[in-house]
Order: C-alpha cells, then sequence, then structure tokens
C-alpha cells in the first residue's frame, strides 16, 4: 500500500539490487538432503543411553536439573580439541533437552534473520 502510494518507492530505489537466486531442488528432495540421518541416529542411540544411566529423557524425576548450554559448550570444546564426534552429537542433545525442558526465565522462540552467519572458510 505504501509503495503504491509512492511513499516508500524512493527509498526501495536506493536498495542495491537483489543477488541472483539458485534454483533449488523440490522441498521433498531437500528434506531428504538436509538432514543428517546417521547423525540423528546417533543422538537417539545417546539418549537411549542417557535412559538407563541418568533419567527418561520426556520426564523429569525428582527434581534433577542440569546446567545444558555450559554442558554443550563444554562437549563442543572437547570435540575442538579431540576430534571426536561424539562430543558433538552429546552437545546436541544438550541443546535438544535444553529447548524442550529449559526453566529460562525469558524462555521464547523468534525465528529472524538476525544477519549473523557462520563464515565459510575456503
Amino acid at each position: 500500500m505504501l509503495l503504491r502510494a509512492g511513499v516508500i518507492k524512493p527509498e526501495i530505489e536506493k536498495l542495491p539490487p537483489l543477488p541472483e537466486i539458485e534454483k533449488l531442488p523440490p522441498l521433498a528432495e531437500l528434506r531428504e538432503s538436509e538432514w543428517s540421518p546417521k547423525f540423528e541416529q546417533c543422538m537417539r542411540n545417546r539418549l537411549l543411553m542417557g535412559a538407563f544411566r541418568y533419567e527418561l529423557f520426556n520426564v523429569k524425576q525428582q527434581g534433577l536439573k542440569y546446567d545444558c548450554p555450559t554442558e554443550a559448550i563444554t562437549r563442543i570444546k572437547r570435540f575442538q580439541e579431540t576430534g571426536n564426534t561424539e562430543h558433538l552429537v552429546d552437545a546436541a542433545n544438550m541443546c535438544l533437552i535444553e529447548f524442550e525442558f529449559s526453566e529460562h526465565p525469558n524462555k521464547h522462540f523468534l525465528s529472524f534473520d538476525d544477519g549473523v552467519h557462520a563464515e565459510r572458510i575456503e
């Protein structure tokens, strides 16, 4: 509406041209290619072992609490030191548990592009 009224058109014309967009495969192909079943299976296996060692994933028992964000960071650092991908799986599970059961006072999900992206290493 504002564009048609000519209110924002001058501002739009100042923007750089949009980059060419590559044509992506169909969504069904992306669902297959943009995921790692092997990584997911490793995550699930570790959660099963965790059920025996600690507690069931979907049941909070005895009020046990974990500092999952700190533990995830620790596991990623261990991976960086050792190269053992088990630590990445453990970090992912820590993130999963925090996502599902966090008691953070400001817990919410707000999806947006903050402009901060992983840098490509050449």
